[in-house]
């Protein structure tokens, strides 16, 4: 203890006293100069607040500039209302909505106003044809007169009966202002279509239309390639628009799946209708052939044909389409299938005459085959139900559905929209109950195939063969060129 008390005194020494327990000295630095002069009032902090703001003031005295006033401040030049308005004519909305144009330039220190502006002896203006729009509106607001405007437009309705297509870009030519404020036609050019041009144009007898074909070559256009990572892309790289490529994997997808069935090492093989001007212009035309060669499979090759009354894909020997089975109704998992089960309503086993798919309600339904709608509408237990005749005695039904989209009577192609997916009639959810029947009888749908029948015989087998060989020649150097191919079958 006596040691502690010794080493306490020593510190005590060298190092002053130490300090008291919760307390710190004060230096200069606590000394606080703002003080807010609202807080204790005649207090030494508030007089010392009041000296800190007397130095302040003082010092902007000494500084301030003599003599003290105001900075000048203003906003500026203000533009005149002739340039206001040349602005808004000038500026990208006001433009895009169709604001009024010809506004004169303000005047400026590098402009000078005018007194009288000479007026241009001829106005050149652009203008397209929109979507219910006549050529005798068009040109009245361009700003024809009403005269002009009508025989205009009398003169194009006679030698092009089927009128001006929408779209149609014409260029027209409004000469000098007559004393009543109007300017009359000069010239009217546009392109009728991609092989005529039409003009009119003023003369002493008044406005005379004449016409000029342009050459067009209607070869149609092959193009052929690799699948490699993707058929589509494949085709949509090798410059085939996406409708053409659309008609392409649909042609296919009649023989076989394109999903599963298609490799990349495959070929594809394509023709389209093709018109190309002889000033560069082009117009594709519908998909005319459509093939792929499969490596280690049957190579499919199909060719539009019109036969009895409609146009559908054949395949190149004339035998029609070969169908493997019939498609798919809707896109979905099969969740029940042919024959005996438990009814889950009903509570007893009885048999099952379809197959039931696990779709969403709302699902589109389609036709798996081709065929006429026998039957369309409410079907006790069926719920909505939709019923096809096929050829051959064969028939499908499609059940519970939602919503039916199709008539009693009318034709449906294999694909095409019947209704939607519903749980109608005795159903504990959303599905489909899908039936196939032969000669009335209902048969397990996976079970079914149809058997192709030949479609072309005779003299249109050989026409057909004649039009595939012209087909085929395209492209193909050493194969013997027609001289007046048949383009439109």
């Amino acid at each position: 203890m006596r040691a502690q008390w010794r080493n306490e005194a020593a510190f005590a020494v060298v190092n002053g006293p130490a300090p008291v327990f919760g307390r710190r000295r004060k230096s200069w630095r606590d000394i606080d100069l703002i003080v807010d002069l609202a807080d204790e009032p005649m207090s030494l902090r508030w007089w010392r607040g009041v000296a800190t703001l007397s130095l302040l003031c003082a010092a902007l005295a000494l500084i301030a500039p003599n003599p003290f006033e105001p900075l000048p401040a203003g906003l500026g030049d203000r533009i005149e209302a002739t340039e206001a308005e040349q602005f808004r004519e000038m500026a990208i909305a006001p433009l895009g909505s169709g604001s009024g144009t010809g506004g004169r330039m303000a005047s400026s220190a590098l402009v000078e106003p005018l007194a009288q502006a000479p007026e241009r002896p001829s106005i050149d203006l652009f203008a397209r044809l929109g979507a219910g729009d006549n050529i005798a509106a068009l040109l009245r607001r361009s700003g024809a007169s009403f005269a002009d405007a009508g025989t205009a437009a009398k003169l194009i309705s006679e030698a092009l009966p089927a009128g001006v297509a929408p779209g149609t870009s014409i260029a027209l030519t409004l000469g000098r202002r007559s004393p009543s404020g109007v300017r009359p036609i000069e010239r009217i050019a546009f392109r009728a279509g991609l092989d005529l041009n039409v003009a009119l144009t003023a003369g002493t007898d008044g406005l005379q239309l004449s016409t000029g074909r342009i050459a067009v070559d209607n070869t149609p256009l092959r193009i052929r390639g690799r699948v490699g990572d993707g058929l589509y892309w494949a085709l949509r790289a090798s410059g085939v628009s996406p409708q053409a490529a659309g008609d392409y994997l649909r042609a296919l997808a009649t023989q076989i799946d394109v999903g599963s069935q298609v490799g990349p090492n495959d070929q594809f093989d394509l023709v389209i209708a093709n018109r190309r001007a002889s000033t560069g212009e082009s117009q594709e035309g519908p998909l005319l052939y459509a093939g792929i060669d499969r490596a280690g499979a049957q190579p499919v090759r199909l060719m539009k044909w019109a036969i009895g009354g409609r146009t559908d894909w054949i395949d190149t020997n004339g035998a029609g389409r070969q169908v493997a089975t019939m498609a798919w109704p809707v896109s979905a998992p099969i969740t029940s299938g042919f024959g005996i089960r438990f009814h889950p309503i009903l509570h007893f086993a009885r048999m099952h005459k379809g197959i039931d798919f696990g779709a969403h309600y709302g699902a589109p339904i389609v036709a798996a085959a081709d065929g006429q709608v026998s039957r369309a509408g409410w079907a006790g237990g069926y719920g909505e139900q939709v019923r096809l005749a096929h050829a051959g005695g064969m028939g499908s039904s499609y059940s519970h559905m939602s919503r039916i989209v199709v008539a009693p009577g009318s034709f449906v192609r294999q694909g095409q929209l019947l209704g939607y997916v519903g749980t109608s009639g005795l159903s504990t959810g959303a599905h489909l109950h899908y039936e196939v029947y032969r000669n009335g009888v209902a048969v397990n749908p996976l079970s079914v195939r149809f058997a192709s029948q030949a479609l072309l015989a005779g003299e249109e087998l050989g026409r057909f063969k004649a039009r595939l060989a012209q087909l085929m020649a395209i492209g193909n150097p050493a194969a013997p060129k027609d001289d007046k191919p048949n383009h439109g079958a």
